[in-house]
């Protein structure tokens, strides 16, 4: 039966993730994987998780694997305000991050819309944008604040005089995905500012934001204006991406359509999760785990920069992520990191191609040197120290052959 006359206009907007595809084509433990996104099994605190579910059970009984609220379960919401500060009203609890990302777009963004993003962005949230026919608009980061706020300024006035709307920015402050970079409190600001100017709402995506190593910890852009930020966090990276648990911070009257939105989508978070989740978090385990966590990735952070410096070829560059799970390689113009994939992984070694997350690469206004193509995105907490030594060796053997 052909279904292409049945299918809506929007799936045609869809587009697959190519991080996705490497995960469905090989196994990841029987190669050198710097590709996904994966936090580290050694964090996981398994005796930690299966006493913390039995006193559940034994204390929620049957009311643990029942629907729940739609905004979360109470104990979380709680243990969230707790710990950031945050009222109880401007908390929502999602199913995952990725969720979040995508109930935010939904409620703001019509076909057409803009959406303002740093370029390079984070490609799951590309491929929300593009689900609702957002026009996506990427902004390349400039070091110096005053060519950073003309950067955001032009492009703001270049889609107000096109007719068309700004409905929201969406950023990662905090150890940015793919590049692992990081906002300065002066950039946070000159954004808000533009936000209030202009009429638009700021999506803080902070995935990553406990997962600091070096540096010192700069404020929310949600603590900067809690009515023009929505601010989303995830307990993916500091406890187990398999719970699927996230939330929202924001004004009550966004939170609302949020909260309507969720209705018609999954009724309510995975309730389970949600109280396993509160029990480790307001009992300290979460930060005892996360310390745990936080020194493990800075030794392989460590690694991989030293790595990179003694094996690379000299004209390749990279960033210094202060923490997160991933760095950014820059190569020549001239080299094609999406060709040279199938090269890489039949030696047995994947990372993602940088132009993967550009925004002129997906919305299809490629521009030959500002497309990505000589950029690719390495993680680093996945795999063993072992195996990241081994592969960036491996990886920089066969860059020196290529370049």
């Amino acid at each position: 039966m052909p279904y292409t006359d049945l299918f809506s206009a929007d799936t045609g907007s869809f587009f697959r993730s190519p991080v996705r595809d490497i995960f469905k084509k090989v196994d990841l433990n029987s190669i050198y994987s710097f590709a996904g996104g994966y936090p580290s099994a050694e964090t996981f605190p398994l005796d930690t998780f299966r006493e913390i579910m039995s006193g559940v059970i034994d204390r929620y009984r049957g009311q643990a694997f029942q629907y729940g609220a739609t905004q979360g379960v109470t104990e979380l919401r709680k243990a969230l305000s707790a710990r950031y500060g945050v009222p109880l009203e401007r908390i929502q609890i999602t199913s995952s991050s990725q969720q979040g990302i995508d109930v935010c777009t939904r409620i703001m963004a019509d076909p057409g819309d803009v959406i303002l993003t740093s370029n390079p962005s984070y490609l799951g949230a590309l491929q929300s944008f593009c689900s609702y026919r957002a026009d996506i608009r990427g902004v390349a980061h400039e070091d110096d604040p005053v060519l950073f706020r003309k950067a955001y300024t032009d492009m703001i006035r270049k889609v107000s005089a096109e007719g068309k709307k700004i409905k929201f920015l969406y950023m990662i402050p905090d150890f940015q995905n793919p590049s692992g970079e990081t906002l300065s409190l002066e950039e946070r600001s000159i954004l808000v500012s533009l936000a209030r100017e202009y009429g638009f709402v700021i999506v803080e995506d902070s995935p990553y934001r406990e997962l600091r190593y070096s540096g010192d910890p700069v404020p929310t852009m949600y603590s900067l204006d809690p009515d023009r930020v929505l601010h989303l966090g995830s307990f993916s990276k500091i406890m187990a991406p398999g719970f699927r648990l996230g939330w929202i911070f924001g004004n009550p009257d966004l939170l609302d359509r949020i909260y309507v939105c969720k209705q018609s989508l999954d009724l309510c978070p995975p309730v389970f999760d949600q109280y396993v989740a509160a029990e480790f978090l307001s009992s300290g385990l979460l930060d005892e785990n996360l310390s745990k966590s936080i020194s493990l990735y800075r030794e392989k952070r460590d690694l991989m920069l030293s790595m990179l410096e003694e094996y690379m070829p000299s004209s390749v560059r990279w960033t210094h992520p202060e923490g997160g799970l991933f760095l950014f390689l820059t190569l020549p113009e001239t080299f094609d990191s999406v060709k040279f994939y199938d090269t890489a992984l039949g030696n047995g070694v994947a990372y993602v191609a940088g132009a993967f997350f550009n925004t002129e690469w997906i919305s299809g206004r490629r521009c030959p040197g500002k497309d990505g193509l000589n950029t690719m995105r390495m993680n680093f907490s996945f795999m063993t120290k072992e195996k990241i030594r081994e592969g960036i060796i491996l990886l920089s053997g066969l860059l020196k052959e290529n370049l």
